[in-house]
């Protein structure tokens, strides 16, 4: 999470400067000082990080004393401010463990929709900023509109500061928000990103629902069904082989996967769990995440809705953007990095961009040319591009992907559902014949 530096430095003239900058790292914030300082010729002097200070205050006529938590650069930062509202002793002492809290998209959007209830009833973005910084729970998101409101005072750009809070907003809704403040109709903007948001979790939502939620609870009855044979049921078996009891088939060739699976079970451990460990540091680097997503969209019954889950969130972005950014090629940009596929992302960047910049090629033949568009999405575009209406058939494309992928997403998660619950019951009637064979056995008669 990016965190705000300050420096203090004495320039040409013995001029003394001094300025803030947010930065992800503390070797970041050196680097980008020791490059500031480098060009503009600047001796620094001090250096300090925004971090949380915790202070108690004993005032007077009151006979308990009450604390408060502030973000600040120095100890002596805190002190000024309690000195200046009129308190005299006092105690601080930095926050030693401070573990920042995610932001998590219900946030984000219900900020938006707030901001934008109380923009249609006239109330300036700075009051809304101030207002809901107060209301917020979430101690990271307040300490980031408490910032965005100083900055925005300070008279700095809208877009400039929110990109300075995409950790906190991701990229669309950052440039979105920041778009806004210079629109003229910011509340129009602010319900255009809740939506984006609201779609965007939907489709998250669907997707846990349609593939990791069963798969854990594959593994999980796997999991139980593992444990059943190597550990549970030889203690019972087991004690029919001291007497010399035979055993009936089913009971005889469980217990002797459960003898092969107490001896080679850290083989198996090693070739289920050293593949996933190494595709999923595969998956995290950028090169892995592209060729995931490339073949994800390749998968059976459930890959083509993802890869029209990723070309409605790229129209609608596009769709909302489109013309208020006054730059054709940073909507196109900006889109590609909203829908969340790294494979659509790359392809646009690589072929549809240059495409359109060095070589001058037209808007759907360059999306074309990338590879990552079906044939419906690309009739419907050279539809519009003829008829002089890109953002209408943008608009569209979303709203009819956003009705398909719903409708045969809950059909799909329902069919999901459905398979695993007929492995979950297979595994309970194979563990609960085994359980009942073993009644059935009997000492020889002699």
């Amino acid at each position: 999470m990016a965190k705000e530096y300050r420096f203090k430095a004495i320039g040409g003239q013995g001029k003394l400067v001094q300025g803030t900058f947010m930065a992800a790292s503390g070797k970041a914030a050196k680097a980008h000082l020791n490059t500031i300082s480098q060009k503009y010729q600047l001796r620094v002097t001090s250096f300090e990080k925004k971090r949380d200070w915790l202070y108690k205050v004993y005032a007077e006529g009151k006979k308990k004393p009450f604390n408060g938590r502030q973000s600040a650069y120095t100890k002596q930062d805190v002190a000024a401010a309690l000195t200046r509202m009129g308190y005299t002793h006092f105690q601080i002492n930095p926050v030693l463990f401070d573990i920042p809290q995610r932001v998590g998209l219900p946030d984000v959007m219900m900020f938006i929709k707030l901001s934008s209830t109380m923009l249609k009833d006239k109330m300036s973005f700075g009051k809304i900023l101030e207002m809901l910084s107060e209301e917020q729970s979430n101690r990271t998101f307040k300490d980031a509109l408490q910032q965005i409101e100083s900055q925005l005072k300070g008279g700095a750009e809208g877009r400039e500061v929110f990109s300075r809070f995409t950790h906190i907003f991701g990229k669309f809704p950052s440039f979105m928000l920041g778009l806004a403040t210079k629109s003229g109709n910011m509340a129009e903007v602010f319900d255009a990103t809740s939506k984006f948001i609201e779609r965007d979790m939907e489709i998250q939502k669907n997707i846990k629902k349609a593939l990791i939620s069963p798969m854990f609870a594959v593994l999980a009855t796997i999991g139980a069904v593992m444990y059943y044979v190597v550990e549970i049921f030889p203690a019972t078996a087991e004690m029919f082989l001291k007497f010399d009891m035979p055993l009936p088939p089913l009971t005889k060739g469980t217990l002797e996967l459960s003898d092969w699976l107490s001896v080679y079970w850290w083989i198996i451990a090693l070739i289920v769990v050293l593949p996933i460990v190494a595709i999923w540091r595969w998956w995290s680097t950028p090169k892995g995440r592209i060729w995931k997503d490339a073949h994800i969209v390749k998968l059976p019954v459930v890959g083509h809705l993802i890869h029209k889950s990723a070309i409605e969130v790229y129209f609608r972005v596009f769709g909302t953007i489109y013309g208020g950014a006054g730059d054709n090629i940073e909507t196109i940009k900006t889109a590609a990095e909203a829908c969340r596929n790294a494979w659509m992302e790359d392809r646009i960047k690589k072929v549809t961009i240059p495409l359109m910049l060095a070589e001058g090629e037209a808007l759907v033949p360059a999306m074309e040319a990338s590879g990552v568009f079906n044939r419906t999405t690309l009739t419907r575009l050279r539809t519009g591009q003829e008829t002089g209406n890109i953002l209408q058939a943008a608009q569209q494309i979303a709203t009819y992907y956003e009705a398909e992928t719903t409708y045969k997403m809950n059909n799909l998660i329902e069919y999901i559902q459905t398979i695993v619950g007929l492995i979950i019951t297979i595994a309970i009637t194979f563990l609960t014949v085994v359980s009942a064979e073993i009644a059935t056995v009997s000492p020889p008669v002699k």
